[in-house]
């Protein structure tokens, strides 16, 4: 006899599992599409131009995934050999696989950043001068920074870093995956916050609800060079207006509902906060919330069988993201179940 498998309250294991909403797929049904490698998308092209109008930037190029934007980003900025300064837990080290140094020849230099935020002074102390050294080719910043719980970097460090980069004649790259969670935690447009930088990676699929896609923003010059990038990682596709219209859906109604995410996950952090687990309150500021805990995997297969997904990310820390298909009421019976 088999057994039918629980049902999912709530998955919780990350902003990425949403699906497209009705709205997403009538606008993937009846997108114009052409050939994406030859620039003659227009569905891409609407998408490219609108988030580059939202930031900022003269142009945009969309992408398979924020690795491979990410990833572009640092092959226009830097040459074989350099140092790439980011904040520790960046995710362009974490959880890309290494593709700084196989795809660019870089390495990255560390700078402490408590709750996901590096001191300007500290991001100055680590730019490389000696020819004894590897030089500094990039300075790069994650906002919201993903293993530091989706924490905002403050528009003032911001501003110092970008003063300190002119400074030093470096260029400054946004890893902007959670970027409208940022700007709608500051409660500011999101030009505010990517005004800073030389090119920003944006990810559609997080907390905008895009089934699939990223964008690269930057002038029209790098964004040229950068299609020769893309399709060097296999990133060329077709007639990719199909997967560009549910993004264009989600930039334009997913920002509006990035607040109650935020509210959620508080409620959230609070409910497992009072339940008598180990969670850092002051690095609740979005939609991610870290749980220190013994044996994190036999804990979250526990909830799985329960009906709540959650994701376990070391051998004592849990992660729960909150994202626009986890509602009121889902949140609700997850807390029973978490906290039971």
């Amino acid at each position: 006899m088999t057994v039918a498998p629980p049902r999912v309250l709530a998955d919780l294991r990350s902003d990425t599992v949403t699906t497209p909403t009705p709205e997403m797929r009538e606008a993937m049904a009846q997108a114009p599409v052409g050939d994406d490698v030859y620039g003659e998308d227009p569905t891409v092209n609407a998408l490219q131009s609108e988030l580059a109008r939202l930031a900022g930037f003269e142009a945009g190029l969309f992408m398979p995934s924020g690795t491979m934007t990410n990833q572009v980003a640092i092959a226009l900025h830097t040459r074989r050999g350099e140092e790439v300064i980011c904040a520790e837990g960046s995710h362009i080290y974490e959880w890309e696989l290494g593709m700084m140094a196989t795809f660019s020849g870089v390495v990255p230099r560390f700078v402490p950043a408590p709750l996901g935020v590096p001191d300007p002074e500290a991001v100055r102390l680590a730019v490389r001068h000696s020819v004894h050294q590897s030089p500094t080719g990039l300075i790069s910043l994650e906002n919201t920074h993903n293993k530091a719980g989706g924490t905002v970097l403050p528009l003032e460090v911001l501003a110092a870093i970008r003063g300190m980069a002119d400074e030093e004649g470096l260029p400054l790259h946004l890893d902007g995956a959670r970027v409208f969670n940022a700007a709608a935690a500051l409660d500011v447009p999101l030009s505010e916050i990517t005004r800073h930088f030389d090119t920003v990676s944006i990810c559609l699929s997080k907390g905008l609800g895009a089934p699939v896609g990223s964008v690269l923003l930057g002038s029209a010059a790098a964004m040229k060079q950068a299609h020769r990038y893309r399709k060097m990682m296999g990133g060329g596709m077709r007639q990719a207006g199909v997967l560009a219209a549910a993004a264009l859906v989600a930039v334009r109604d997913g920002p509006a509902r990035l607040k109650e995410d935020h509210r959620r996950t508080r409620r959230l952090a609070e409910a497992l906060l009072d339940a008598g687990y180990s969670v850092n309150m002051a690095a609740v500021q979005t939609n991610i919330i870290y749980v220190t805990l013994p044996d994190a995997a036999a804990q979250v297969a526990r909830w799985a069988e329960a009906g709540v997904l959650a994701s376990a990310l070391g051998p004592d820390s849990v992660r729960f993201v909150l994202h626009h298909q986890v509602g009121d009421e889902a949140l609700e019976d997850a807390i029973r179940v978490l906290t039971a």
